[in-house]
């Protein structure tokens, strides 16, 4: 009891430095023509409540790709596309097409603010506190210091609350999943990790630990036996979890390319942001940019 009496001050301390981090400005406040990361996700809403969703990855006279174009997977965009459905419920003019570019008001900042501690309250929290609750050998003092550093990380108050993103969604999704396969639920817990992936693309980076685990455990039980069974569950639900968030994508080979196209810009350079890993450290050591040309690089990538 005393457990969980603690875990709920902790989580209200968390929420409080949340809100409090949220009442301050947000990148790109009153900086046209771009204005920063917070108009990028509400120009999302914009986009996927009225155009089709053939229309959301390309560049069209009603969505200018180089105008915060969507360059997140299909969950994103379908997150933002029910976030503008209550926008348009409070205020049409948050996300009227073309007209609401550059839209900043306090009712509106409130709302966007909203959205993102919605989206804590409902995935990346209860994960936490499930997770720390859950680990086994460690004393109840040890298990709230741990969650109180974890919802009190600094980088994700301020990257999602600050400077305005819901990184705390994909984190939260990719969280249940470590939690579903460190309690035997393999299948929930790739169900949770797939709609990480296809949130952000970027949790691409903890795919392969989570491969390697399941794929051993698949050994560990015998792959002439229960260990191939599971394997099969595992690639169904693999499959069948991407087939579902990319359904609208697939009527079309040009569609599913084009949202490949913008998950990974590799005509950018592969120092871009969103395709960068391994590059970006070599390149302290030896100037690729400098020796390769483009097309060499992306070959090598």
């Amino acid at each position: 009891m005393e457990k969980w009496y603690l875990m709920t001050v902790v989580v209200l301390i968390g929420l409080t430095v949340r809100w409090t981090v949220s009442l301050n400005s947000y990148s790109g406040a009153g900086k046209p023509p771009m204005f920063g990361d917070y108009e990028a996700q509400r120009h999302w809403q914009e986009i996927t409540f009225n155009l089709p969703v053939k229309q959301w990855y390309f560049n069209s006279s009603d969505n200018n790709l180089q105008y915060w174009g969507l360059d997140y997977p299909p969950l994103t965009a379908y997150h933002s596309l029910l976030c503008a459905y209550v926008a348009k419920f409070i205020n049409p003019d948050w996300i009227a097409l073309h007209t609401s570019r550059g839209y900043e008001s306090q009712a509106h900042k409130l709302f966007m603010r909203t959205t993102v501690l919605i989206a804590d309250l409902l995935i990346y929290i209860p994960a936490v506190v499930l997770y720390c609750c859950c680990l086994k050998e460690i004393s109840t003092k040890k298990k709230i210091a741990n969650a109180l550093c974890i919802l009190l990380y600094p980088g994700l108050i301020l990257i999602d609350y600050g400077h305005f993103q819901y990184n705390s969604v994909s984190l939260g999704f990719a969280l249940w999943g470590v939690l579903g396969i460190s309690c035997d639920c393999d299948l929930l817990g790739s169900l949770a990790f797939c709609l990480a992936i296809n949130y952000k693309q970027m949790e691409l980076y903890h795919a392969l630990p989570f491969f390697c685990f399941l794929l051993g455990k698949c050994f560990k039980k015998g792959l002439k036996g229960k260990g191939f069974v599971l394997l099969v569950k595992l690639a169904c639900i693999v499959v069948a979890s991407f087939v579902l968030c990319w359904l609208p994508f697939f009527t079309e080979r040009e569609q599913t390319l084009q949202v490949l196209r913008r998950l990974f810009p590799v005509d950018r350079g592969l120092f871009e942001d969103k395709v960068a890993n391994i590059w970006c450290s070599f390149n302290v050591f030896l100037k690729i940019k400098d020796i390769l040309p483009r097309h060499i690089q992306l070959i090598m990538s």
